[in-house]
């Protein structure tokens, strides 16, 4: 039996080492060979589309090429759609192809067909790597040939990356690091959970984990964080809570990347950039292809019972954290609001977490 489990787990090893190098292939611009019993497709994330490997790909494809939307984009584009599907393309033409899948105004041209399980899961591949969702995947099966030296990732290996991850978690490092107002805080920095990225848990001050602990999920805002943005309350959310933790006991703050609702640096930015024209925070991740919301959370309540956490207290604004926590096990006593000064660039952005995403942010409890 212990063999038997050592072979499974040098599978499973194997299959993570697998999708890490095609997430890194997807990050460069490279399209990768997702393979599912005999069924194999190149997929390329459509940002990398150019006229040079367009040419390329389109004498691979032999006509088979498919464009793969989210569902939120196919909404965008006009379409009463709820699951992702695909625009077949009988000629790659990178400015047709990328008018569908990121001009804001752009409207669909060709039927849209439901995805089969390979094709949804080079969308989670896709997702996995932090880029656009939208796909250019080629089924010719002398695609390959002309292509050669392309990475080959199993599906299913795609497919069981995200819970791996998490049943890898562990902590890597950790040390005393005193904080302005919060100088007893440690930092504990954990590897596994969350695609190739480390998570950072703060320890502030001396709390009593036999009592219910005050905690915050903080997601990463680079803009708002370390920049002062003044498009967002992220800033002071994490800055207060640090705060209120030191005054009150103490704490655990979880420093969690991911970055615009766990889209990514370069498509925040994007959204940024939809916003000023007139988006508001939602509409912008819809208009590129991102639910409202990508985040998990089941790692963060990993993280937490690892500290050895099981009771909280929870600073946050989003009810998404609050359920997110009690599913995972964890027992939340209470839960209160953290905010932040408003100003006349961030109203609109509260107004929409308000009213589109039910966050609470004028009532504590």
């Amino acid at each position: 039996m212990s063999q038997i489990l050592a072979q499974r787990r040098a599978r499973t090893a194997a299959g993570q080492i697998d999708v890490e190098r095609a997430i890194a292939e997807v990050r460069g611009g490279r399209a990768v060979v997702l393979h599912d019993g005999a069924t194999r497709i190149v997929v390329l994330g459509v940002e990398a589309l150019d006229a040079d490997n367009a040419a390329q790909l389109e004498a691979a494809g032999q006509g088979s090429a498919k464009l793969l939307l989210s569902a939120p984009r196919l909404r965008r584009i006009g379409l009463d759609r709820a699951e992702p599907g695909f625009v077949a393309l009988p000629q790659i033409e990178p400015k047709r192809i990328r008018a569908l899948a990121f001009e804001p105004n752009a409207r669909a041209d060709a039927p849209v067909a439901a995805l089969s399980p390979i094709l949804n899961g080079a969308l989670e591949l896709l997702s996995l790597s932090l880029v656009a969702p939208a796909a250019l995947v080629l089924s010719a099966p002398g695609a390959e040939i002309l292509l050669p030296g392309l990475l080959s990732v199993a599906l299913a290996h795609v497919r069981a990356y995200r819970a791996a991850r998490i049943a890898s978690l562990r902590i890597v490092g950790r040390a005393q690091t005193p904080l302005e107002g919060a100088p007893n805080s440690e930092f504990v920095v954990f590897r596994g959970g969350e695609g190739l990225r480390d998570q950072v848990a703060i320890v502030v001050g001396a709390p009593d984990f036999a009592q219910p602990v005050t905690v915050r999920l903080h997601s990463a805002c680079l803009t708002g964080d370390l920049f002062g943005s003044l498009k967002c309350d992220c800033g002071d959310q994490l800055r207060n809570s640090v705060r209120l933790m030191a005054s009150n006991g103490g704490g655990v703050l979880l420093y969690l990347d991911q970055e615009g609702r766990a889209n990514g640096l370069s498509n925040k930015i994007r959204a940024y950039d939809l916003q000023a024209q007139g988006y508001d925070t939602y509409e912008a991740d819809e208009a590129l292809g991102f639910e409202h919301d990508q985040r998990r959370f089941d790692f963060a309540a990993e993280m937490l019972k690892q500290l050895g956490v099981t009771c909280v207290r929870l600073l946050t604004n989003n009810p998404v954290k609050i359920e997110a926590l009690k599913e995972a096990g964890l027992d939340v006593v209470s839960d209160h609001r953290i905010l932040g000064r408003r100003n006349d660039h961030n109203l609109r952005y509260l107004a929409a977490k308000r009213d589109q995403a039910g966050h609470l942010l004028e009532e504590d409890r």
